[in-house]
């Protein structure tokens, strides 16, 4: 087996298609006709988008959404760059919450944390040498 998909349930997959190229600089790869669906060029492994109301109707019992005024999901997406705090910066100016700012860690990588429009967490860090 092997990772192929990330997916995030979003309130609005247009807008967070939109927000992802603008923030982070990631290719369109694909938006559905209805707009519930969409995924960017992110590498071997899919980063995509569901539509929230979509996935509600699907899953047995729901899902606990993302919330922008409460702590992070417990899980995050994590981007590598080589230059964070202008990774930062960036997305900060297209709308990103900034979380924790580049900070060195003991094993030499630099990492920082926003949040995107939904309130998902969203790690911006150099690549693991």
């Amino acid at each position: 087996m092997k990772l192929g998909y990330t997916i995030l349930y979003v309130t609005d997959v247009r807008r967070s298609l939109e927000f992802w190229e603008r923030a982070f600089g990631l290719a369109r790869r694909m938006l559905d006709e209805k707009g519930l669906y969409a995924e960017l060029e992110t590498g071997p492994t899919t980063l995509a988008f569901v539509s929230q109301g979509y996935v509600r109707d699907m899953l047995p019992g729901g899902f606990r959404a993302a919330q922008t005024d409460e702590a992070p999901p417990p899980f995050e997406v994590a981007l590598t760059t080589d230059d964070v705090p202008a990774a930062v910066e960036r997305a900060v100016g297209a709308g990103a919450r900034r979380v924790l700012a580049p900070t060195k860690k003991p094993w030499g990588q630099t990492v920082a944390y926003v949040r995107d429009l939904d309130g998902n967490l969203v790690e911006l860090c150099t690549p693991m040498s």
